[in-house]
Formats: C-alpha cells, structure tokens, sequence
C-alpha cells in the first residue's frame, strides 16, 4: 500500500486557498483510512482542532469516540 505524506506546516502558519483544498482531501484520505484525528495532526504539526476543521470542510463523516467497544448491559449480564 502506498504511504501518502502529508506536509508540516510552522505552528501557526495559515492554510489557504489551492493548499488547503488539497491538504483537506488528502487528510480526508488518510482519516477515511483509519488513520487517527491526532495522528494526523502530530504528522502535520496542526492542532487537533485546525484538522477537525479541515475535515469537516472536506466532507468527512466521523468516527465514533473509543473505537470499538462490546455493549457493556450485555458484559454486565453475564
């Protein structure tokens, strides 16, 4: 599988125009591959909320919080 690379970017440094079309899609990518909001945000030197912003721009449909996790009524049951 080939390893897309997204760029980094100074802390505080604005995104705009062609560039932030294209880091937004690529970052929807890497997310709709699995790849975490945090994740992504160290990989690009953004804050976690600069690319929770991107993303929603972008289209993305969120995760659920915690990944996956069994019903806890039925845990508790048994």
């Amino acid at each position: 599988m080939n390893e897309l690379s997204l760029p980094t970017f100074n802390k505080g440094s604005q995104v705009i125009g062609e560039k932030r079309q294209t880091l937004a899609a690529d970052l929807k990518k890497k997310y709709e591959a699995g790849t975490d909001l945090r994740e992504l945000a160290e990989e690009t030197g953004r804050s976690y909320g600069a690319i929770h912003r991107l993303l929603k721009e972008s289209g993305v449909v969120f995760r659920r919080r915690g990944g996956y996790r069994r019903d806890s009524r039925k845990a508790a049951s048994n």
